[in-house]
């Protein structure tokens, strides 16, 4: 808990590891290229009040792993990162736009999966172990206090 933050009313820690690809998988050119994503990837993240927490330009792929406000969706998260990041390096880099077509320089999917301390198993315990419960077996209410 002493990584969360806070903001009005909220108190989080959320987050989530992120990957997308080229499209077709052709490699980008590495050296200046990756630097430059590398660096619109900073500026994006900034912008969103998204922390870097770990991440990797590779030649046909983007590894990061992020902590991101829950005023965000990851899916806006990456619409962003993927759109704004393709569109300024098509624009700057030539050669990338013989190489990738169609305005487009990453893949049409990602893949996402939020990331925590703490594992299912230790949440499902926690839920079990709550005090009276009634209902049904998967989702219980607590008794009404008297």
């Amino acid at each position: 808990m002493e990584n969360d933050k806070s903001g009005s009313h909220t108190r989080y820690d959320l987050k989530a590891h992120v990957v997308w690809i080229t499209k077709y998988r052709r490699a980008v050119p590495v050296g200046e290229a990756a630097l430059r994503a590398r660096q619109l990837i900073r500026e994006i993240c900034a912008v969103e009040e998204v922390t870097i927490l770990k991440g990797h330009v590779s030649k046909d792929h983007v590894h990061l792993l992020v902590g991101y406000p829950p005023s965000l969706a990851a899916s806006k998260l990456v619409q962003r990162l993927k759109g704004k990041s393709s569109h300024t390096l098509l624009q700057e880099y030539t050669e990338l736009r013989r190489r990738f077509w169609g305005a487009r320089l990453w893949a049409r999917g990602y893949f996402v999966v939020s990331s925590g301390n703490v594992t299912d198993e230790v949440i499902l315990a926690y839920i079990a172990g709550q005090d009276q419960e009634r209902g049904d077996g998967d989702f219980r209410v607590a008794e009404e206090v008297k």
